[in-house]
């Protein structure tokens, strides 16, 4: 036993066995880079292929005029799946079975399946909302959930975002957006506006009320050919409470509400009819 110890240390004292081990560990540790090397270049050259795909495929929806939606969807689609497979090209390149993976990952399908159920549930969606078009790209819809409205500037494949009338940004789940109601207020050209307007007791309401349509028929932002009346609506605590009903083109809705608002108050003033505060009578016995 000595002599063979004895022969294994003279065996790694020789300098011939060192140099052949540092020899075969730079091979190893060369062979080992340039595979890296050769990796990151196919990832340079697989990310430059996608996005050339993307732009291609991209271009053709626009020539074919598909709804911006769609577009949006179908590339963010498309860039998943394509860096999906990207993985799988490499992962195989280093030796790794891509059945092996595939097995692997079917084999833990159940708890996947539970894990991103929220995220699949999003992408059905997305699908169901590019299918039947509730909404589209530039439309502002209200979400009946949690009452979050806005315009529709992007739909996602898990995800729609919507830019509110002050500039923020509402992103909402497609899942939820598919399962509950949505209110799309731009689905039409044109919207009835209803402004309510008091008078006094006192005042006399046919000249209130000629007042009223004449500076509707006078607006720039008043349909003409459609309805526009001015009616009695209730008979108030304070006053009596009319309507102004009058209709906009879509893209006029809040500036011709608020002008008309603003017009009733300066047509009532010159007419010299009374606008009342909140009273009350108290009678003493």
């Amino acid at each position: 036993m000595e002599d063979m110890s004895e022969y294994m240390d003279s065996q790694y004292l020789k300098p011939s066995f060192w140099e052949k081990a540092l020899e075969q560990l730079g091979e190893k540790a060369m062979n080992l880079g340039m595979r890296i090397l050769f990796a990151l270049v196919f990832l340079f050259v697989g990310m430059q292929l996608i996005k050339l795909v993307l732009h291609i495929v991209h271009k053709a929806m626009e020539k074919a005029k598909a709804d911006v939606g769609v577009v949006q969807f179908v590339n963010s689609f498309l860039k998943a799946a394509m860096y999906v497979i990207l993985v799988f090209m490499l992962a195989s390149y280093f030796g790794v079975d891509a059945a092996s993976i595939v097995a692997l990952l079917g084999s833990a399908g159940v708890a996947i399946g539970l894990a991103i159920q929220g995220s699949l549930s999003n992408l059905a969606g997305g699908v169901l909302i590019l299918l039947l078009k509730p909404f589209k790209v530039g439309d502002y819809i209200v979400e009946g959930t949690s009452g979050k409205e806005g315009t529709v500037v992007e739909i996602r494949i898990f995800y729609t975002k919507l830019a509110t009338m002050d500039n923020k940004e509402v992103i909402l789940p497609n899942g939820s957006l598919a399962n509950t109601n949505i209110v799309n207020v731009t689905a039409r050209k044109f919207r009835r506006i209803d402004v309510p307007v008091s008078i006094s007791y006192n005042a006399d309401i046919k000249k209130a009320k000629e007042a009223l349509e004449k500076m509707l028929h006078d607006d720039d932002k008043t349909m003409k050919d459609r309805e526009l009346i001015v009616f009695v609506d209730k008979l108030g605590e304070s006053g009596i409470d009319l309507v102004v009903r009058f209709w906009v083109k879509n893209q006029d809705y809040w500036i011709g509400m608020w002008q008309i608002t603003e017009k009733c108050k300066y047509t009532l003033d010159e007419a010299g009819i009374e606008i009342p505060y909140n009273q009350l009578d108290v009678h003493m016995r």
